[in-house]
């Protein structure tokens, strides 16, 4: 997954230490949505749902609650653009539903 990614990206993952794994359980599992022109990868309750229902509960217990505030903001070319961690709530438009892209 990291080779679909921007040096940007690449600079913050590693500033911000969110590893390749953490990446690809964002984009294998995360919830989805679009915000300023791109989507945003995240993991919500759904998604901690979905982890547990196919890596099982040791799988999230092993990523820890501190990695799941992360988030990753992936272009309309597929790559991904930066990462980052939640200081607080995304606010979704309310007229935007909720999307679920098939990795």
């Amino acid at each position: 997954m990291m080779e679909l990614c921007t040096r940007h990206a690449a600079r913050r993952a590693q500033q911000r230490s969110i590893s390749a794994d953490l990446v690809d359980l964002l984009w294998s599992y995360g919830s989805e949505m679009r915000h300023g022109g791109a989507d945003v990868l995240y993991f919500d309750h759904a998604a901690r749902r979905r982890i547990t229902v196919n890596l099982g509960e040791d799988a999230l217990r092993q990523v820890g609650d501190g990695a799941l505030g992360c988030y990753a903001v992936v272009g309309d070319d597929g790559r991904l653009v930066t990462v980052g961690h939640r200081h607080s709530r995304f606010r979704r438009d309310a007229r935007m539903p909720r999307m679920r892209r098939d990795h």
